[in-house]
């Protein structure tokens, strides 16, 4: 079955950087696109990254363009998400997800790991 699990949240100080890991097994992860999608207390869900199969197409919500990058290590069965220049607006539990496509599309994915938080606070 297919699994997701994230890692590498914790609290920061604005400004301070963070990178996030999404483990994936029972499935050939090169297959499949990848997102990470974020929830914000008492906000809505926010799809902040994308990346399809290949590693050669990404997408960027405009509120981390500039800040954030998505990534994955094929051989390694890993999605990353690098976060600098982190405000505590970006405080919320990440989920990484997967699509069912090669390709992603404007969804935030199908499956969706159990999340790891993210507190920017001083």
């Amino acid at each position: 079955e297919v699994q997701l699990v994230e890692s590498g949240g914790g609290l920061v100080q604005p400004g301070g950087s963070l990178r996030l890991s999404c483990a994936a097994s029972g499935f050939t992860f090169s297959s499949y696109a990848m997102s990470w999608v974020r929830q914000a207390p008492g906000k809505g869900l926010e799809r902040v990254s994308a990346i399809n199969g290949r590693g050669d197409t990404t997408s960027y919500a405009d509120s981390v363009k500039g800040r954030f990058t998505i990534s994955r290590d094929d051989a390694k069965n890993t999605l990353y998400l690098q976060m600098n220049s982190l405000k505590p607006e970006d405080t919320a539990v990440y989920h990484c997800a997967r699509y069912n496509n090669r390709n992603f599309d404007y969804s935030m994915g199908n499956y969706w790991g159990q999340g790891t938080q993210v507190t920017v606070s001083s």
